[in-house]
């Protein structure tokens, strides 16, 4: 049987997977990231760790396989999108841990850039808003505090990267030196419209384009791993930020459909087809996993902390031994008591993209409990998500399309049912579990399929998704409407 190997490098782990042809997972393997914090609000990671993890993931998901590299047809690679690696083209070391996409030390030029009135052009051109999420700016934070870095870079000595680059680029060896189109929209420095680096924002930004990967579909073939790492010369077929992937691996094709991921952060995308739909509403529009050079296009809300939350749980207040326990903990009460817990650890983003926004826990009485804040932090990812649909669906009206009306769901947190049923009743709208839940890592092992020949058309891949559950709302529309109310009353508290 021909298998396909997807490497998932996230924000808290490095995975790999085995899948089937038909979208099955044959083995899985996992290690954990060092997330480290210089100060606050920054957030690194050690890049050459990123790459042990990965590789040693790989070859353990293969050894539970039981399969050698021989069977595997394709690598697909998705990765943490805006996480910034620059790295030395000779030796290869990096010159510098990564910049995390929750690390806020960018916003001083991202203030920079507002002021000089670049805000307008830098959404026309690559439909973000400026903020210190993404990669252009920490990258020019890195060239102007690493000592050296402005005149090697000069020089033509670096390479940037998102991870996606930094894995190709150890896979091949310094073979391939290159990224897709969903990773390179994340950068502030990529026109969507022609699918090409941006002169004029490379330019404001300072950064030489010899830095700059090539940008290919998110589907093709990259090149080959060197196979002394696997033992076999695996074509790498498909590469895609993680949220994009998502969209993918969810089978939303099509304008209209959307997902939401719970992972570390909460993302929602919304397929919107060849249109690049400039958001009014505090959304961001963004390149999709493209299986061709023709544009595809998606709108975006990103939550910072999602999944996160219940790690601070366990590890800032030691309310819960492991994550596993909050589900249990929350259940022991009927509601949060009135108790609201807005995440804003590093700012808070979609619709609201507030940077000096800070966590806040409201309506505490007497009576409150840990269970009522495990409770709140499990509903402030809800909460979270549906002020993101909110924004999304004004956009749509405005635009005269329809709204959403079911959303596909993903991630760690999604296996949570009391989280997403809290969810569709805060939507109104149907929450829809699929039987294969690692939808990011199927995006990718999908992307590698097709630019090997697995899979024919995405109507082959639309035909292999299955839904698991589905969770109807049962709350009144008009509890569900003061619930919002009072979660953004809340927010309006944290922000500072």
């Amino acid at each position: 049987m021909t298998y396909l190997l997807a490497l998932d490098q996230g924000t808290s782990s490095s995975r790999s997977i085995v899948f089937t042809p038909d979208g099955k997972i044959k083995a899985l393997a996992q290690q954990e990231v060092t997330q480290i914090y210089p100060q606050p609000g920054w957030v690194e990671h050690d890049p050459q760790e990123i790459w042990r993890t990965q590789l040693t993931t790989a070859r353990e998901a293969l050894l539970k396989a039981g399969i050698s590299a021989r069977q595997v047809r394709a690598i697909g690679i998705t990765n943490q999108r805006e996480t910034t690696v620059v790295w030395n083209r000779t030796t290869g070391l990096p010159i510098h841990n990564a910049i995390v996409w929750q690390d806020r030390r960018a916003e001083p030029a991202c203030v920079e850039l507002r002021e000089r009135g670049l805000a307008g052009t830098i959404q026309a051109k690559t439909g973000l808003l400026v903020d210190a999420y993404f990669s252009g700016t920490k990258l020019k934070w890195l060239l102007d505090n690493v000592p050296g870095a402005r005149q090697m870079a000069a020089n033509g000595e670096l390479a940037f990267g998102t991870v996606d680059s930094w894995l190709i680029w150890r896979l091949t060896e310094g073979a391939v030196h290159a990224t897709d189109v969903s990773n390179a929209s994340r950068t502030m420095l990529f026109n969507v419209h022609s699918n090409q680096w941006d002169a004029e924002l490379m330019r404001a930004l300072d950064i030489p384009a010899s830095m700059m990967p090539s940008v290919r579909p998110s589907s093709t073939l990259y090149g080959e791993l060197t196979p002394e790492l696997l033992g076999h010369a695996i074509p790498i077929g498909g590469v895609a930020g993680d949220q994009q992937s998502a969209l993918f691996g969810q089978a939303c094709f099509k304008a209209g459909m959307g997902k939401n991921t719970y992972g570390t952060g909460c993302f929602m995308l919304m397929h919107t087809g060849n249109k690049l739909q400039v958001s009014d509403n505090g959304l961001i529009a963004t390149s999709a996993a493209q299986t061709s050079t023709m544009p595809e296009f998606a709108s975006e809300g990103s939550v910072f902390v999602g999944g996160a939350v219940v790690q601070w749980l366990r590890d800032g207040l030691r309310a819960i031994q492991s994550s596993a326990e909050v589900q249990a903990l929350a259940e022991t009460v009927p509601d949060a008591g009135g108790v609201m817990l807005v995440p804003a650890f590093t700012g808070l983003g979609a619709p609201y993209w507030k940077p000096d926004a800070r966590g806040t826990i409201t309506g505490l009485t007497r009576g409150s409990t840990l269970a009522h804040i495990a409770r709140a932090a499990l509903e402030s990812i809800a909460f979270q998500s549906a002020a993101l649909l909110q924004a999304m669906s004004r956009d749509l009206l405005a635009a005269g399309d329809a709204g959403v009306t079911e959303l596909r769901v993903d991630g760690g947190a999604s296996v949570n049912d009391l989280l997403m049923q809290f969810q569709a009743d805060l939507l109104g709208i149907p929450v829809v579990r699929p039987a294969v839940t690692e939808t990011t890592a199927l995006g990718a092992a999908y992307l590698a399929g097709l630019a090997s020949g697995v899979y024919k058309t995405t109507d082959e891949l639309s035909g292999l998704w299955q839904a698991e559950k589905y969770f109807l709302p049962t709350m009144a529309p008009e509890r569900a409407k003061e619930l919002m109310a009072r979660w953004e009353h809340a927010v309006r508290q944290a922000a500072l």
